[in-house]
């Protein structure tokens, strides 16, 4: 790439990228001046400042091929207004001071110039930044070569690729959490270390103990293991499968590669963390159990509270005693924090959960707390921290153009249309403000290649 160093404080270049030092240049940036300089020397700064920005993982060979003279641009106009007034009445009041003071206000005019660099919108790896499914356009080009991504259901390895009206893309929700999401801290980062020690420890001992059994006794080898200890289960038999194809070498070419698949399964099964599955598993249990108790406690205080009303119709100086006394004798908030949280504690670890002594926000508490816990649990295998939460410095960069219209529950995006110029406003995404995007627009216009 051309400049490998994308976000760096010493020259201060606005990059396509989340990152804080970015943040950063983008709030000390200023313009370049243009006293004691000439044309030549103002059109050059301005087009090595946007290039910077817009398609900095592009050559400038390549973009000079991509660059056209033709913007593309809409006014919008009231048809109800042209059906009316045909202009006759606009020509005659010309000059002659028959136009109204709001009439005389000139229109806004179309930034044509913010335009220039809007065919490299059109390419998958900027696409993919703009619908905030990578960090950084390096990113998302990254993505597309790892073959994370997919335009119209077919895998797309080419970043360059020009997309057309209609075109969808989609990419890994596993690639876009891990751009988006908060990366890990250093705690996170050795007990995933640690967790990863311990289970390629276990691995060794069961492919050990498999082959020592296998060894011995062949017969008591295919004893059928505990139900209970189901990931040993599978490490066995990885193993056994291991020691099959390490021993038997004239085992036929299908039979090799249906070993190699089971293998391979059985990794996908282990590399998850066994807390979370263990815990999404309870969760679900603990979740539909709570949902049906709280339905059927609020199915049981509707007749008490019908009653109380009665009881309150007949004697209301009572009932505002019985209430006085039934706020005094409420249980103090530490006792009820105490208590919500031993019963969020046994739901999260898989026991029973007592739900007696909770009242109705409490329980409402906990059957939210459940709730979270089971859409976006802990695990320490991912590759970013979880629960999962929004990276920092994210809300600065998170907007969507007109021309995309994104669905972030499954990662995927559609190319609605080209970008255009408006009466005031020009649909490319840039940092930049006129002073700009004039002079490198008229670089390319004017140079001769």
């Amino acid at each position: 790439m051309r400049n490998r160093a994308s976000n760096t404080l010493s020259k201060g270049k606005i990059r396509q990228s989340w990152n804080k030092y970015n943040l950063y240049n983008l709030q000390r940036f200023r313009s370049p001046p243009t006293v004691n300089r000439t044309f030549f020397q103002q059109r050059w700064a301005a087009k090595a400042i946007s290039r910077a920005y817009h398609g900095e993982q592009v050559r400038e060979g390549q973009w000079k091929r991509m660059f056209s003279k033709r913007i593309r641009s809409v006014f919008p106009m009231n048809t109800a207004d042209l059906a009316a007034d045909d202009g006759s009445k606009m020509s005659a009041g010309r000059g002659s001071g028959l136009l109204t003071k709001e009439e005389r206000q000139p229109a806004r005019l179309v930034p044509y110039t913010h335009m220039a660099f809007a065919p490299l919108e059109r390419r998958l790896d900027v696409a993919i930044f703009r619908a905030l499914f990578a960090s950084s356009a390096r990113q998302a080009r990254q993505f597309v070569i790892h073959g994370a991504v997919t335009v119209n259901g077919q895998k797309m390895r080419h970043p360059s690729y020009l997309l057309n009206p209609g075109d969808l893309f989609q990419v890994d929700p596993e690639r876009v959490m891990f751009a988006t999401g908060a990366p890990k801290t250093k705690f996170e980062r050795r007990e995933t270390r640690q967790l990863k020690q311990k289970e390629a420890e276990e691995e060794a001992e069961a492919a050990a103990e498999a082959e020592a059994e296998a060894e011995t006794e062949k017969s008591e080898s295919s004893e059928k293991p505990k139900k209970d200890d189901s990931r040993g289960t599978l490490k066995a038999l990885m193993a056994q499968a291991k020691a099959i194809m390490s021993t038997d070498k004239d085992l036929a070419a299908k039979r090799k590669q249906e070993l190699r698949g089971f293998q391979k399964a059985v990794r996908r099964v282990l590399s998850r963390s066994e807390t979370s599955t263990i815990l999404t598993d309870s969760l679900e249990a603990q979740f539909s159990e709570l949902t049906l108790m709280l339905n059927a406690k609020r199915t049981e205080k509707k007749p008490k509270d019908d009653n109380k009303k009665k009881d309150v119709q007949e004697k209301p100086a009572e009932s505002e005693a019985s209430t006085e006394t039934a706020v005094e004798t409420k249980p103090s908030t530490p006792e009820a924090g105490d208590k919500l949280s031993e019963a969020f504690q046994k739901a999260t670890e898989g026991n029973e959960v007592d739900t007696s002594e909770l009242s109705d926000e409490e329980f409402d508490i906990l059957r939210r707390a459940l709730t979270q816990m089971r859409d976006n649990p802990i695990d320490t295998s991912k590759p970013y921290a979880t629960p999962w939460r929004p990276r920092d410095y994210m809300s600065a960069f998170a907007f969507i153009p007109r021309y995309l219209e994104v669905n972030q529950n499954i990662c995927a995006a559609v190319y609605l249309r080209h970008p255009v110029a408006r009466p005031g406003f020009a649909e490319v995404p840039t940092p930049f403000s006129e002073a700009i995007a004039t002079p490198a627009y008229g670089w390319y216009l004017k140079r001769r290649w």
